[in-house]
């Protein structure tokens, strides 16, 4: 059996899940345009640096979410999904995940962005599982805190490895791992798979790519 891991942001989707949420909120005037909009770039800035302190930005990104009702946050992710998801999300991107799952492969998306924002997008895409950074619950009500280990770098080997696990399916007994990133962020999975893909890749990851011979494809429309 073969197994295919996705990343999310800037690989199946055009664009960064967790920055448009809230750039989303900010223009639905639910978060503070002044206060929100820079932090939320400059962050962004460092993810793509390689600089990112992700217990720091948790902190700061699942704060939105104990801040208001679960009936809230359904309503507006509804809206986002159909104003900024659907618009990232291309043919090319949707033919490679069903390829995989016509194959009767493993197939699991693999992102740090969080499950809230996540989980309709994977069911979008046909994808059964899904390994995101956790927000904690309680009572009904996110916390603003993370539960459990957030799925960033070496975060994301840790928790697929705990996914497969749970299976009782371990990474080497797959006749082939696939892992398509975009990110040089992912290198620690990346390098851990039988068949690392780089996808329409930033460029520190399209360096390491070239160096190791690794394939490198394009999902734009």
């Amino acid at each position: 059996m073969k197994l295919a891991l996705f990343d999310l942001d800037n690989t199946l989707l055009a664009g960064d899940s967790d920055y448009e949420w809230g750039q989303f909120l900010v223009d639905c005037g639910v978060l503070d345009r002044d206060s929100y909009e820079a932090q939320n770039a400059a962050y962004f800035e460092q993810y793509k640096a390689g600089t990112l302190d992700i217990h720091e930005y948790l902190g700061f990104a699942l704060r939105p979410l104990a801040a208001h009702t679960p009936e809230d946050l359904a309503r507006w992710h509804e809206e986002f999904m159909r104003t900024r998801i659907a618009p990232m999300i291309g043919a090319p991107a949707q033919a490679l995940v069903r390829s995989h799952l016509e194959r009767g492969e493993l197939c699991a998306i693999v992102t740090a962005t969080n499950s809230f924002v996540t989980a309709p997008i994977a069911r979008r895409f046909g994808i059964a599982h899904l390994i995101a950074t956790e927000p904690e619950s309680r009572d009904g009500r996110f916390t603003g805190r993370v539960a459990g280990t957030p799925c960033f770098r070496e975060g994301k080997i840790a928790r697929v490895d705990a996914w497969l696990a749970a299976l009782g399916r371990p990474l080497t007994q797959f006749d082939e791992s696939a892992f398509y990133s975009d990110s040089h962020n992912d290198l620690p999975l990346l390098e851990r798979v039988s068949r690392p893909v780089a996808v329409d890749p930033d460029p520190p990851l399209a360096a390491h790519a070239a160096r190791h011979g690794w394939p490198v494809i394009s999902l734009r429309d």
